[in-house]
């Protein structure tokens, strides 16, 4: 199994705003095991979409899908203007 972490520093007074948008998508996207989380530590503005899928493989299918679901696209137009930075980590679970 391998753990999809989407990792953003959202702008200044942006963070809630993004941890809504990524809690409704991930909804209406039917994204497996997808959770949002924040930091309590860390980084300020940290916002998180973390998701599980059973391979790597499934990760490259399960992102083109999202990126070409018209859905989708229309929920997240213009959310990178709510965030700064980003990384993605793909982890393993053992």
């Amino acid at each position: 199994m391998i753990v999809v972490r989407n990792c953003f520093t959202a702008k200044p007074g942006q963070a809630g705003k993004l941890a809504s948008l990524f809690k409704e998508v991930a909804a209406g996207a039917d994204i497996p095991r997808a959770r949002v989380l924040t930091d309590v530590t860390g980084e300020f503005s940290r916002v998180i979409l973390e998701f599980e899928v059973a391979s790597m493989a499934e990760s490259e299918t399960q992102y083109h899908q999202y990126t070409t679901k018209p859905v989708f696209r229309e929920k997240l137009a213009g959310y990178t203007d709510l965030w700064s930075t980003g990384t993605r980590e793909l982890l393993r679970v053992v």
